[in-house]
């Protein structure tokens, strides 16, 4: 089971804290963390983060705000991010993005739920699950029914879009 499967959609700053009561009453905590993530001008959407807990290079195969893609991950010491940098700026990368990211991730109904607050991006709800290829669409189709009994709207995937393109033209300003 490789390939991620995901739902998404902005929420104000009053539905993330509902959220998190929500979630926190009605699911399992899997933990807070504070990310740092780096993303790569990589003809794949190839990133390093370092959290709280580890350090990890990821590869997310597909193209950005898919509903499915294939995911590779190797983790590392929390230690190793800058070793990871080093690595990619001497094979010839930039990074291309910096996300400085609050994240409450719970695990709700065999469903891990994250709840983003990104600095000079905004909130964020995401609902994940890992499925095979074959399966895919009928896990899509679960998540969206879970979507729907919370009363939220998947964002379209457009909105996403701009305000990534919003966000990579202007990070190093909104994040000051």
């Amino acid at each position: 089971m490789n390939i991620e499967v995901e739902i998404r959609s902005f929420i104000s700053k009053e539905q993330y804290e509902n959220l998190i009561n929500y979630f926190t009453k009605n699911a399992e905590l899997i933990n807070k963390d504070y990310q740092e993530t780096f993303y790569f001008d990589s003809d794949e959407d190839l990133r390093i983060q370092k959290n709280d807990f580890f350090s990890k290079i990821w590869l997310k195969k597909g193209k950005l705000h898919d509903d499915h893609r294939e995911e590779i991950e190797i983790k590392s010491k929390k230690e190793d991010f800058e070793v990871f940098e080093k690595l990619f700026l001497s094979l010839g990368y930039n990074v291309d993005i910096k996300w400085f990211r609050n994240r409450h991730t719970f695990k709700w109904e065999d469903i891990l739920v994250m709840l983003d607050y990104t600095k000079g991006y905004g909130y964020i709800i995401e609902f994940e699950k890992m499925s095979t290829e074959e399966n895919k669409e009928t896990t899509l189709n679960l998540l969206k029914e879970k979507f729907q009994t919370l009363n939220l709207p998947i964002s379209p995937k457009e909105d996403f879009n701009k305000k990534y393109i919003h966000y990579k033209e202007n990070w190093k300003t909104l994040t000051l």
